[in-house]
């Protein structure tokens, strides 16, 4: 399953501008080839959707821990020390019947702190306005095509809360440990646009 959905409206690449703008910076002495690599590692190993991956996989394992994290998520996340910053996040879980969604229909709010940094298509203005208006057609685009009786809920993250998927623990995954079973997680799943599937 490709992680770029097949999305109606082309998304300008702005590829092009930002490399024109970490040259002139550079260029000025304001900035170092070397900082904006060390704060782009950060983003893709210390503050990356391995976090909110670790968050499944101990939620899968520990259903104290699940309890926890549904009824009072800052306080269940905050048991990892993870650098949070100020952001509000509520998890929320998928089930047999009840699939949830992420999406910011103002501009781009997303629980960085634990997902790392959100995907081209999450900011763009189509998956913005689409999601809310028709979620199990967006959610098709992505692969996922839920059964009717599936009720879909959209949660709309704002700078005041961002919302974070439990997604179904996979079945056949029942011997692995905990640090295997988050290897499974997908940044895509905690957002609610796909599932997690173990083929054998």
């Amino acid at each position: 399953m490709s992680n770029q959905p097949p999305l109606k409206e082309e998304i300008q690449d702005p590829k092009s501008r930002v490399r024109a703008l970490q040259s002139l910076l550079v260029e000025k002495g304001l900035i170092t080839h070397e900082a904006i690599d060390a704060a782009i590692s950060v983003y893709e190993h210390d503050i990356g959707p391995q976090h909110g991956a670790k968050i499944v996989a101990r939620a899968w394992s520990d259903p104290e821990y699940k309890k926890r994290l549904l009824n009072d998520s800052i306080s269940a996340i905050g048991e990892f020390n993870f650098e949070m910053g100020s952001q509000n996040v509520e998890v929320v879980e998928n089930t047999d019947s009840v699939h949830n969604i992420v999406v910011c229909t103002l501009c781009s709010c997303y629980p960085w702190s634990i997902l790392g940094l959100p995907p081209t298509w999450y900011k763009s203005p189509e998956y913005r306005a689409r999601t809310v208006i028709e979620p199990r057609a967006v959610l098709k685009e992505f692969g996922l095509d839920l059964p009717q009786e599936v009720e879909i809920k959209v949660h709309d993250s704002s700078a005041d809360i961002r919302y974070m998927v439990l997604p179904q623990k996979p079945t056949g995954t029942e011997s692995l440990t905990e640090e295997e079973l988050a290897q499974l997680v997908t940044r895509n799943s905690m957002i609610g646009v796909s599932k997690i599937n173990v083929t054998s």
